[in-house]
């Protein structure tokens, strides 16, 4: 505690949460829990040697209880709405979301009769876009999406309610708006975004290069065709498309740069706090998202730590950054984003310099650059591949050089992005600046594209586990003593746990493969059958099923979760309306 005490606490609060979260405690129980919190605060004001003696396992106690409380009210508990399905309803929009092949996508609050209440909204492709300045008014069906029906299948529906949303809804053509006059502070910047990106979608550039503007640097990703996201994904570059630390970093420092070079030396502290106050104003022109929230945080934190001449140090500003992320909202634990973000800082703090080591010594700028890409890049998807096979269930080993070659000239590229994005916003058209930039995101995307082809190096359908990934952090934790000392002892120790985590991943695998299922998929209307006996799997599909769609919904998330080896998928006759497995008889109605 006396070394990390930020970093304990920080863990304490977390595991409060998730016990909430597991646990569901009631009323009562939860005022339970903040009358100990109450006397554990008073005791804390007493002095005496046994206090002395317990006060770092009483703080933890503390935040562990704060994570309960805090959470049990961060809980979204689903009102008895009396909805109906089909319905007029008015609605505004609070976000927009990607865009299916069929419908735009936002988050609304959504208003019919005395009713009010969030939802996913579903509007045709072929209507206008809708705006943060109107109200809209349209007929509507509401639906509840529906829990999944099987363990390996992604929980919609616990998803939205995270984020406070019970209902979906689908409007039909034909809807009508009125002018708004009670704008908030927060929607007005979102609507000047919303006129920046339109004048983006009309800047003289390609297509894949407005989208690629648009999410560089206003975190627009709602329009970006599933072939260029594709690209980003296998190739392990789409932190490049988000916006993450590295862009915030880079915009903090055009800010700095400039306000330097024209003010005295004795106003750079008023250059940082400068700097700071445009980060976080940028961060509120694309919307708060949660990714730019943890950049600018854990960026405010550590350069606070610099005002104050205190020594920077990663870890407290990481645990710093985590609680007060937390404490605002709960449910960020909870997201992927989150996770994989700390998780890569942690990685770059416990592999990165014994990585450095190994290299020879970075004694000019380029050698620095190139050398610190190359490990930051190693220690990063070190720390969060466990994460990322447990949720993803697959990785691309092209992901490491794509990451070397591509992320010494992301800053370049964001820079770029961020003079183009200022000059379409100010309507100040210079063609050569248009095809210069153009031509170097063609080139950037074509070489992404090129990388993502890499076929043998992409491995899908990795069926992973909480323990498996227990096991493979514990990996992790080892290889930093065996980079600093190469010997018997570390070698050893390392060996033993990789070999752990071979027996435990083998006997998963013994486990599954025993046993023989049929289930019945529910999958765009249509029936889904699959037979599987030991580690093999046959889909069963009807002729006119997507079956791209069915890869990625269905037998993707299936193989993975059941370690199937070997997959088929046949044809079902048009006529067939039962199936016979095992002497049961099964109706395909």
């Amino acid at each position: 505690m006396s070394q990390q005490p930020l970093l304990i606490l920080a863990v304490c609060f977390i595991l409060g949460i998730f016990c909430e979260d597991m646990l569901l405690l009631n009323k009562t129980s939860i005022h339970v829990v903040a009358g100990i919190c109450l006397l554990i605060i008073i005791a804390c004001f007493f002095h005496s040697y046994f206090l002395h003696k317990t006060k770092a396992v009483l703080l933890g106690l503390l935040f562990f209880g704060a994570g309960i409380i805090l959470h049990y009210f961060n809980t979204f508990t689903p009102d008895s709405l009396s909805v109906p399905q089909n319905t007029t309803v008015t609605f505004k929009i609070s976000k927009k979301l990607n865009s299916t092949e069929k419908n735009k996508k936002y988050e609304a609050f959504v208003q019919t009769g005395k009713e009010s209440f969030n939802v996913v909204l579903y509007l045709p492709k072929d209507e206008k876009e809708l705006d943060f300045r109107h109200y809209y008014k349209g007929e509507a069906y509401l639906s509840k999406p529906r829990s999944p029906e099987y363990d390996f299948q992604f929980d919609y529906a616990r998803y939205l309610r995270r984020k406070n949303i019970e209902y979906q809804c689908y409007i039909s053509r034909g809807v009508s708006s009125g002018e708004r006059s009670d704008l908030t502070f927060n929607e007005r910047i979102q609507q000047h975004r919303f006129g920046i990106l339109k004048k983006i979608d009309n800047a003289e550039l390609s297509s894949k290069t407005r989208e690629f503007l648009k999410g560089i640097i206003l975190a627009d990703r709602t329009e970006t065709d599933p072939e260029t996201v594709e690209d980003f994904n296998k190739s392990g570059m789409v932190h490049l498309l988000a916006i993450s630390g590295t862009h915030i970093v880079v915009i903090f420092g055009i800010f700095y740069f400039l306000l330097t070079r024209f003010s005295p030396l004795r106003f750079r502290k008023y250059a940082v706090v400068t700097s700071i106050v445009f980060i976080w104003l940028f961060a509120a022109l694309i919307g708060f998202g949660s990714s730019v929230m943890r950049s600018c945080i854990m960026l405010t934190v550590y350069f606070v730590y610099v005002l104050l001449q205190r020594k920077p140090d990663l870890l407290h500003s990481l645990s710093l950054s985590a609680l007060i992320i937390l404490v605002a909202d709960t449910q960020q634990i909870f997201d992927i984003g989150f996770r994989l973000s700390f998780l890569a800082v942690l990685g770059i703090f416990w592999l990165n310099q014994p990585l450095l080591n190994y290299f020879p010594r970075q004694n000019g700028y380029f050698k620095k650059l190139i050398f610190n890409a190359v490990t930051i890049s190693i220690a990063a998807q070190a720390a969060a591949l466990p994460l990322i096979l447990f949720y993803f269930h697959q990785f691309s080993l092209v992901s490491i050089p794509a990451n070397i070659l591509i992320v010494p000239f992301s800053e370049l590229i964001i820079v770029f992005s961020f003079l183009m994005a200022i000059l379409i916003s100010l309507q100040m058209d210079f063609g050569w600046i248009n095809g210069v930039y153009d031509i170097s995101i063609q080139i950037l995307l074509k070489l992404i594209h090129w990388f993502a082809e890499a076929d043998l190096l992409f491995f899908s359908d990795i069926p992973m586990n909480g323990v498996e990934v227990f096991s493979l952090f514990v990996i992790v934790y080892w290889m930093r003593p065996l980079l600093l000392k190469i010997d018997f002892k570390n070698s050893m120790r390392l060996s033993l746990v990789i070999i752990t985590f071979f027996m435990i991943k083998t006997g998963f695998n013994i486990y599954e493969n025993r046993k023989d299922e049929i289930i019945f998929h529910d999958f765009n209307k249509a029936k889904i059958v699959s037979v599987k006996k030991g580690n093999r799997v046959c889909f069963w599909i009807a002729e006119n099923s997507d079956k791209k769609k069915l890869l990625r919904f269905i037998a993707g998330p299936y193989c993975s979760s059941r370690r199937i080896r070997i997959m088929e998928i046949k044809t079902l006759p048009e006529t067939a309306q039962k199936v016979v497995y095992h002497g049961r008889i099964y109706d395909l109605k």
